[in-house]
């Protein structure tokens, strides 16, 4: 296919494919918790890590990653100890974080693209080295889900329960909590900072809506996840549209559709109630 002959399409497919099913299936854990506003706040405080990265020379991944899981951690930890309600502290670190990246960058001359690119995704400007760093937090994140998918789930359903079945609960979520900021770290290669929490919660959103039962669930997230992040970047090639906002795009759509049989058995009922009438009409005359 020609959409192959280039080597920046072959690695931004790479990317897609690998960033589509860590977000697909972390986003199960991060509906079933309530997570998105988090998912939200860590993608715009990343801002400042992120632009340390690019006015220093080093990747901004890196310097994003460790900024993201600190930032995590922090807003976890006193959200349990500091008596401070979590959506609080990300407000706050939301604001604080973009702020902090604003400021960096007004402090040095000359124009970044990069932080454009941040800002929006470029999928097309990945590395063979940010391919390396993508595979392994991947393997990183979904080696800390296969090992405790069960106790997450514990949790997820039933913190009280896991305290009381002598589960470290506050381990897990505390884990549960970088790992969703290492996934809104990459995340942000593909879709950017302004989209990255889409990929965070659609997913698992459309799997909620094509069934209840969780492993199900988390089925449908993956292969929305992965069939929309595909489609999505399939279609930016030949429509000429950015890659982010198409993936995005894609992702809704399969969300919405999910609400066309509810839509066609509703307008189904509605005629066989009008045809009802009409027929008890004719009857009675």
């Amino acid at each position: 296919m020609e959409i192959f002959q280039y080597g920046f399409m072959q690695r931004a497919f790479i990317a897609v494919i690998m960033v589509s099913l860590l977000c697909s299936t972390l986003s199960f854990f991060v509906v079933l918790n309530r997570l998105a506003f988090m998912g939200a706040g860590i993608s715009h405080a990343i801002l400042g890590g992120m632009a340390i990265g690019v006015l220093t020379g080093i990747n901004p991944l890196y310097t994003g990653s460790i900024l993201a899981v600190l930032l995590a951690l922090l807003i976890g930890y006193m959200s349990r100890y500091g008596n401070i309600h979590e959506d609080t502290l990300i407000g706050i670190f939301f604001a604080a974080g973009m702020a902090f990246g604003i400021a960096l960058i007004s402090l040095k001359d000359g124009y970044y693209p990069e932080l454009f690119s941040l800002l929006f995704g470029n999928v097309l400007a990945v590395s063979g080295q940010d391919l390396w760093f993508l595979a392994g937090v991947m393997l990183l994140i979904l080696l800390f889900i296969s090992f405790f998918f069960k106790e997450l789930l514990t949790i997820s359903f039933d913190e009280e329960l896991a305290r009381a079945n002598g589960l470290p609960s506050t381990a897990l979520y505390l884990g549960l909590l970088a790992s969703l900021a290492l996934t809104v770290v990459v995340s942000v290669v593909v879709v950017g900072v302004v989209l990255s929490s889409a990929l965070l919660v659609i997913p698992a959103a459309s799997g909620f809506r094509f069934s209840r039962n969780y492993r199900l669930m988390l089925f449908f997230s993956v292969i929305t996840g992965l069939s929309s992040g595909l489609a999505g970047l399939t279609a930016s090639y030949y429509y000429d549209i950015p890659s982010g906002a198409s993936i995005v795009l894609c992702a809704a759509a399969i969300f919405f559709s999910s609400f066309l049989p509810l839509l066609f058995r509703k307008i189904c009922f509605i005629f066989r109630k009008i045809s009802f009438s009409l027929s008890n009409k004719k009857t009675l005359t």
